[in-house]
């Protein structure tokens, strides 16, 4: 059968007119120096036109256009359409914002495009030193393990990997779930814990009714006692407990639980500790606010994002596991093709391939190597400290306000509240607010998000964003309060 490619067709993907393709590379960083340096003029977040949807719905096709059209397509109809975590007045979810060094760090990597299992290369101990760092800061061994991941979901899941192989009483690697000679596994977390936990359950084998969520308090922080008697129901029924997870930062309210009591707990009834530190973990950054985390030093496992509290572009989270060897074995894997030689390109072996699920990942220390290295540890401490500070600030205000409540306590950089006005019901009160909550987002203002809070509807803000100041969050907070207003004067008290 013939090819269908033509004769006359290039030989490889590198371009055809290097001149020009460095003109369009100068180009394509000066238009996105200007984006970055103009977002507080553009609109924080824009709804997809229809006509964006379409032509983006369309079959790519088998011939090309060139690297100039795609690159024009590009600017028109995807550079403007994002979910708004560049802009300093995104609080919606917990999503950094990126750093533009680091956006460079990322093209370096990309072309460089080292395989980073391990190797005889400067990759792998890049990415070690970063998490030497990590370790450094969350009080870790430096012989601690480690590896960088995709995010919190795989770094959470890898984590609680070890946690089943270090509490297994056998040979899990060689039976796996199917040879076990005691009760079901189970293991921990709060009900304020993210819905990481149960996909976790049902990816690892054990199905989702083995993640067991425990009561919070007041603080929305997990009951120690309700976990208590949850161990012991479970360990007198039949059942293997092997894991408690604590919140550094519940992604709902930023709550954290008490992490040093729990490591107490968990050590006294022979559980594995992992910490899910998303965000908050890196609190420790802080000197001012480390000790809010304090217990992260103890934890068996943490695990945390550095494109959130670390501003990052996406993706790149973490998992540190104070047992090296035990990290090491839960992965293991030998193959002919793996084996490690004295000299050579595989001098050193492929480490980084025994420590998760991942044989091939792509270089993301670098953006962190790079953004470490130029501004140093205290300037993203800095950073931390003013979101804090100024959703502090806000919180103050909001506890002042007559219109205005707050719906849980506010310990860190999440705030949950409500415009509640006067004598409306609950019923309204979430009407109105999920009615604020899209005028702001569809006017480009600003990005919240939402959440439900003991069945009631709350407005939602979280600041991991380093653009931001606290004249943003105010300009937020005022429009919360003119569009509530505006609503309430049109219509009945019944809304």
């Amino acid at each position: 059968m013939a090819s269908a490619i033509p004769a006359n067709a290039p030989a490889s993907l590198d371009p055809d007119d290097w001149s020009a393709f460095r003109a369009l590379a100068h180009r394509m960083v000066d238009d996105t120096i200007d984006q970055l340096r103009t977002l507080d003029t553009r609109p924080a977040w824009s709804p997809l036109p229809e006509g964006v949807r379409t032509r983006l719905a369309t079959d790519l096709g088998q011939d090309g256009i060139g690297e100039v059209a795609a690159y024009t397509e590009y600017l028109a109809l995807i550079e403007p359409y994002t979910n708004g975590n560049r802009h300093p007045r995104f609080f919606g979810w917990v999503q950094g914002p990126g750093v533009p060094l680091a956006s460079l760090a990322e093209f370096l990597a990309s072309s460089m495009n080292p395989h980073m299992a391990g190797f005889n290369q400067s990759g792998p101990l890049v990415e070690e030193q970063v998490l030497n760092c990590m370790k450094q800061l969350i009080g870790y061994p430096r012989d601690a393990s480690g590896i960088l991941l995709s995010g919190g979901t795989m770094a959470n899941v890898t984590g609680l990997a070890v946690a089943r192989a270090a509490k297994y009483t056998g040979n899990y690697t060689t039976d796996g779930l199917q040879g076990r000679q005691f009760g079901p596994l189970v293991f921990y977390g709060s009900h304020a814990t993210h819905g990481w936990a149960p996909k976790a359950a049902d990816f690892l084998g054990f199905g989702r009714d083995a993640y067991v969520s425990i009561a919070t308090d007041v603080d929305q922080r997990i009951s120690l006692n309700a976990l208590q008697a949850a161990v012991h129901h479970d360990r007198s029924h039949g059942r293997t407990p092997f894991c408690v997870i604590g919140n550094a930062g519940t992604i709902n309210t930023g709550a954290i639980d008490p992490l040093v009591d729990l490591a107490a707990f968990c050590r006294a009834h022979d559980l594995w500790f992992h910490v899910d530190g998303a965000f908050g973990a890196l609190a420790a950054l802080s000197p001012r606010h480390r000790h809010l985390v304090n217990g992260l030093q103890s934890a068996d496992s943490v695990a945390f994002d550095l494109h959130k509290w670390m501003y990052l572009p996406f993706e790149i989270g973490c998992v540190l596991v104070r047992n090296a060897g035990l990290h090491q074995s839960t992965f293991d894997a030998a193959g002919d093709y793996m084996h490690r030689l004295e000299r050579g390109v595989i001098q050193g072996g492929l480490p980084f391939a025994h420590r998760g699920i991942e044989l091939t990942r792509g270089f993301k220390a670098l953006k962190a190597w790079m953004c470490l290295r130029a501004y140093g540890t205290r300037r993203f401490a800095a950073a931390i400290e003013r979101n804090i500070d100024d959703m502090q600030a806000l919180a103050e205000r909001i506890r002042k306000s007559e219109e205005l409540e707050l719906l849980a306590p506010a310990p860190l950089n999440v705030i949950c509240f409500r415009y509640r006005g006067r004598d409306l019901s609950d019923a309204v009160l979430d009407e109105l607010n999920e009615e604020i909550l899209y005028r702001i987002q569809e006017s480009g203002l600003g990005v919240l998000s939402s959440t439900i809070l003991e069945g009631r509807f709350a407005l939602r803000m979280a600041n991991v964003n380093h653009r931001a100041t606290f004249l943003d969050l105010s300009q937020i907070m005022d429009a919360v309060l003119s569009v509530a207003r505006t609503l309430t004067a049109r219509r009945s008290p019944r809304l």
